[in-house]
């Protein structure tokens, strides 16, 4: 579970403007966190299938976004994937 703190400082890194918390970029940050948490998670916990089945489906969610904004906006998409250290 991602905590109010930790999910404002993930969105202040890539905001767009002042008051930005669902832009294409922010739900990437957010999204990307949750799987950074669920992963450790899962390294301690290997039977949980259910947290898996979770993490599979946000990695899904995070393509699906990062393709749109790959073909919406080729730079600003190359500028995420550096700042949150994501391969493509």
């Amino acid at each position: 579970m991602i905590t109010k703190e930790t999910k404002a400082k993930v969105i202040a890194d890539v905001k767009l403007h002042p008051t930005d918390v669902g832009s294409v970029q922010a739900q990437v940050a957010i999204i990307s966190q949750r799987i950074a948490d669920i992963t450790v998670h899962l390294k301690a916990n290997k039977q949980d299938i259910h947290g898996r089945r979770g993490l599979l489906k946000l990695v899904g969610q995070r393509k699906r976004l990062l393709k749109y904004l790959q073909e919406k906006d080729f730079g600003a998409y190359k500028s995420l994937i550096t700042k949150l250290g994501l391969r493509k």
